[in-house]
């Protein structure tokens, strides 16, 4: 096909078609959402459920250390059948991750069949594990009706070898060593692999992939599409083995090309039937999904063909290594292409639940159709003077969110004893990770942080996903919430589940936050206040909340040890382990998280008393709660050593040591800011509404005012008659706030840093025991090795945090008002309202991804190529947290 501007059109900057359309008002992706809701039309059987990585997970580790990074590598994955799920390039799969579609690639020089996303395991990286390659998500509506991605493919042999090596060579001091440091993509000598699909019905979709050659010379490049079943069937089970075959002879020669089509059919026991039409002639090359055991471990395989048959078929040119039968388990359409420079070539193919008798006919008007309606969907998150570059970046981030949404299968018990046809497990893993979770047996499409380093669901992640989920999809965001707290997955105790890695780990419980917030991002969207809802994750939170008082607060006084809290290196000390100095610590983000969790749970059970007063009892009993929390906070069970210091006017943790002797750990980092957190009003109608929690309240406060002191100003009406529950309040929330703002601490160009930068000359150091441990500021990667390397809370800005805070500033602003006046930055000697201060650091935080007047955006940090190539400055990705000084993305993308 000549060169010609369609894909760049198309492919542009994240957009489907335009920034506006003109037409009827009317939105078919919120009726196919309504549908999904009334159980009418099933728009969530696909979508981009497949992983971009399963190898190195737990759930597929069965090694006897728990050596998952090193048990099934990324060598191993293109020759061996996967237990608990599937991997592939911008792929889609059932709900159930049963059929699985997606695009291999390969450039005549590879090594290796592109089937999959490489990366670092965590022993390989200088920084822990790291994706090494570039892909995006551009589009996506919730229905999944219409998706976009874009992969960036090297004309060069990909330097699998060398990005092992030079970051193992690399300290912990210096960078990671991306795929853009080896010079692959120089000159342009690459290909954008854009992936689209557009649903003609739940089952019926419409696959275009469009690959252009950015280079200056023409180059080859082989296109696979794929369609294969999970293996369900070599475990032992009794599962019948489901079958791909060629639904029709190869098409003769002549005629008319366009209109020429191969179709697999693929039949599963539990499917049924679905149809593959690939546009064209194209060769087709059936294997088995089966391990390669010979290759692996020299034994004889189970079937004539396996796993990677196409891999060396075309690779290796291999022609006995597909099958010859002409059916299979797995199967590719093969296009061989030569595309010039600047030019394009497309491969279309239709997956179905019923044959087609035209299958491309509509393709153009179908998916000129979807792409009109996602800007449909989400023009209503555009305000009318948007920058177009925050369009792009909006409508980006949306993407990746739904994007990563993955099917997640892991059942704990069948993991710990093993499959029937496979050999028992060591004895070590009935004992080690995860053994006391094997009731968990998870089989769900989850919304999950990233599709490669995170291919697994984390609690705490999950809520804030849900949180903005809510926005475009409230539904979902609900199921979400209500999963986790089910049976099969929250354990018998009351715990939730953290996250695969180790499950029994303690996340911060932000669910009843995220629970509030959804409710009432969905309220506000749909117009219906969904009090069932509410009511189901309420009842399943108090078995939560009773798990945290009881196997938390070790000494029964209120102050609770929480454990790493989801912020790995932080401190000191790693935090989920045993000290080395013996004790532990009373923390202060510990305890300020159960002060908010009280919080979120009174504000849910008021407004659950509005039309059930049963509840007001439970509303006044998370107050008394809060105020003993209160009280901990700032007096450790009467001995006298708050958690607060009034000569640094912060919150700082506490190390209790074995004999009896506590020591304030000085550490300036977010920790001290936790409490902040902790904060409600409560609107005037509750107090007629509710007589009986407001003569409940003015007793407890008038005979314990001890505590009221410490944090409430019930008896002080704020604005509109407002009461006001909060931590810390008027002079100790300036204090902490006095901190927070000052550039020389945590406020940053980019957002609030997770560690002051004061320890940047002044490192905090600790003699105990006979040993010294240091916190330093790290402004980018983590030097330290705990939690990996991969995870850095001494110095970057972290989003949810961030995030949280402007929460807490705008609610401390609906109480105080305009008159209270806090300056920011701090020095600067002006003066803002909390309400300014929070659209502040909102401002601060986006402006990592717009593009400047300079025309950089701090995300993409000295990365020329990102900077300024105009096939790579628009693609945004989102990271898991950012330097502290010039906002370049760090961590997971």
């Amino acid at each position: 096909m000549p060169a010609g501007s369609t894909p760049e059109m198309e492919a542009r900057e994240g957009r489907s078609g335009g920034r506006r359309t003109n037409g009827a008002p009317e939105d078919p992706e919120r009726q196919r959402l309504a549908e999904v809701r009334e159980r009418r039309v099933p728009w969530y059987r696909w979508g981009p459920f497949l992983s971009e990585r399963q190898w190195g997970t737990v759930r597929e580790d069965y090694s006897p250390g728990g050596t998952a990074w090193d048990s099934f590598p990324h060598d191993h994955a293109r020759s061996r059948a996967y237990r608990w799920g599937e991997d592939g390039l911008l792929g889609i799969c059932d709900n159930h991750g049963l059929l699985c579609f997606a695009t291999a690639l390969w450039n005549e020089v590879d090594p290796i069949l592109k089937e999959r996303m490489f990366g670092l395991s965590g022993s390989q990286g200088n920084h822990g594990e790291d994706v090494k390659e570039y892909y995006y998500f551009l589009d996506c509506t919730p229905s999944h009706a219409y998706m976009k991605a874009l992969y960036k493919y090297s004309q060069r042999a990909f330097p699998y070898e060398d990005l092992v090596a030079e970051n193992r060579r690399r300290g912990r001091d210096a960078p990671e060593y991306e795929l853009l440091d080896t010079g692959i993509f120089a000159e342009g000598r690459y290909f954008d692999i854009l992936v689209e699909y557009a649903k003609a019905d739940p089952e019926d979709i419409l696959i275009r992939i469009t690959a252009t050659n950015r280079g200056p010379d023409p180059a080859p490049l082989h296109i696979l599409p794929t369609l294969w079943f999970r293996n369900t069937w070599a475990w032992g089970d009794d599962t019948p083995r489901p079958e791909l075959r060629a639904a029709d002879p190869a098409p003769a020669p002549g005629g008319d090309a366009a209109s020429r089509a191969r179709v697999l059919r693929a039949t599963h026991p539990r499917l049924g039937e679905y149809w593959l039409a690939c546009r064209g002639a194209p060769e087709v090359l059936f294997t088995e999904n089966e391990t390669n055991a010979q290759r692996l471990w020299g034994v004889p395989n189970r079937t004539p063909v396996v796993k990677d048959g196409i891999h060396e078929a075309i690779v290796r040119g291999r022609t006995d290594a597909v099958s010859a039968t002409g059916t299979g388990t797995k199967a590719a359409a093969h296009y061989a292409v030569r595309i010039p420079p600047g030019a394009f070539e497309r491969v279309e193919l239709r997956l179905s639940n019923r044959p087609h008798a035209a299958p491309f006919d509509n393709a153009e008007a179908l998916l000129a159709t979807r792409r009109a309606e996602a800007d449909v969907f989400y023009r209503r998150f555009e305000p009318e003077d948007m920058p177009e570059d925050a369009h792009r970046v909006q409508r980006q981030a949306f993407a990746g969110l739904l994007w990563s949404r993955q099917f997640y299968h892991y059942d704990v018990a069948v993991w710990l004893d093993g499959d029937p046809a496979g050999p028992p497990p060591p004895e070590e893993r009935k004992g080690g990770r995860n053994a006391g979770w094997r009731h968990l047996s998870n089989e769900d499409v989850i919304a999950m942080p990233d599709t490669w380093e995170f291919p697994w669901y984390a609690a705490w992640d999950l809520a804030f996903h849900c949180v903005v989920m809510a926005l475009v999809d409230p539904d979902f965001a609900k199921r979400q919430l209500i999963m986790l707290l089910r049976e099969w997955y929250m354990h018998p105790n009351g715990q939730l589940p953290a996250y695969e890695w180790a499950l029994g780990d303690v996340n911060p419980p932000v669910h009843a936050w995220a629970a509030w917030r959804v409710y009432k991002i969905a309220r506000r969207v749909t117009g219906t206040a969904d009090h069932d809802f509410l009511e189901r994750v309420f009842h399943k939170l108090l078995l939560n909340f009773t798990w945290w008082v009881n196997r938390q607060d070790r000494e029964g006084r209120n102050v609770f040890q929480g454990g790493f809290l989801g912020f790995d290196n932080i401190g000191v000390f790693d935090r989920s382990m045993a000290l080395p100095t013996g004790g532990h610590i009373e923390q202060a983000d510990g305890t300020a998280w159960m002060g908010m969790y009280c919080l979120n749970m009174l504000a849910i059970a008021l407004e659950l008393a509005r039309k059930d007063h049963a509840y007001e009892d439970v509303a006044t009993k998370f107050v008394e709660h809060f105020l003993y929390i209160a009280g901990a906070l700032n007096n450790i069970g009467g001995t006298d050593i708050p958690l607060w210091d009034d000569r640094d006017e912060f919150f700082f943790d506490v190390l209790h040591l074995q004999d009896g002797t506590l020591r304030r750990l000085e550490v300036r980092s977010l920790v001290g800011a936790i409490p902040l957190l902790a904060v409600e009003t409560v609107e005037p109608d509750l107090l007629d509404i509710l007589p009986g929690v407001k003569d409940r309240l003015e007793w407890f406060l008038a005979h314990r005012p001890h505590l009221a002191g410490l944090v409430s100003r019930w008896r002080e009406p704020g604005m509109g008659e407002r009461r006001l529950f909060a931590l810390v309040r008027g002079h100790r929330m300036k204090r902490v706030l006095k901190r927070l703002l000052d550039p020389a601490e945590f406020l940053s160009d980019h957002g609030i840093r997770s560690l002051s930068r004061y320890h940047a000359d002044h490192p905090y150091m600790l003699n105990v025991a006979g040993m010294t441990h240091a916190v330093g500021y790290e402004p980018a990667e983590s030097r330290s090795g705990l939690f990996g390397g991969n995870s850095n809370w001494r110095g970057p800005v972290w989003f949810p945090i961030n995030f949280l805070i402007i929460e807490a500033l705008q609610r401390f602003h609906h109480y105080y008002g305009d008159d209270f006046l806090v300056e920011c930055p701090t020095g600067s000697g002006t003066g803002m309202t909390l309400a300014a201060i929070g659209q502040d650091l909102a401002r601060r935080l986006t402006r990592i991804f717009l593009r400047g007047p300079d025309g950089r955006r701090p995300v993409f940090g000295a990365n020329e190529i990102q900077q300024r190539d105009p096939h790579w400055r628009d693609y945004l990705l989102f990271h898991e947290y950012f330097h502290g000084d010039t906002g370049a993305g760090l961590g997971a993308s």
